[in-house]
């Protein structure tokens, strides 16, 4: 039995994640770092999760941003792929990543 509403997205290896049209990922130079921008909030997101949301432009698949993290820091795919899966579901539940 699936617990899961029909509105909930899962996150697999072929999800095509991006950010909904209402947040925007920039630099903010006065904080010297990246921020989500939503309505009304501004999130901070760590460096793990700045290096997926650049990613995250709706062409690519869960697969295809691993793919180009495990280039990026030479790290096994198994491991980023369950830690970018993670980051992502996390960041769905809450509404701020779309499939």
């Amino acid at each position: 039995m699936n617990d899961a509403s029909p509105e909930r997205l899962i996150v697999g290896r072929e999800t095509r994640p991006h950010l909904p049209a209402y947040l925007k990922l920039r630099f903010d130079a006065g904080r010297d770092r990246w921020v989500l921008l939503a309505p009304e909030r501004v999130l901070t997101p760590d460096q793990t999760a700045v290096a997926v949301l650049k990613l995250c432009d709706g062409k690519r698949t869960v697969d295809d941003i691993v793919e180009a993290l495990v280039k990026e820091y030479s790290a096994p795919a198994d491991v980023i792929r369950a830690d970018v899966i993670d980051l992502l579901q996390g960041l769905a539940d809450k509404g701020y990543v779309k499939g």
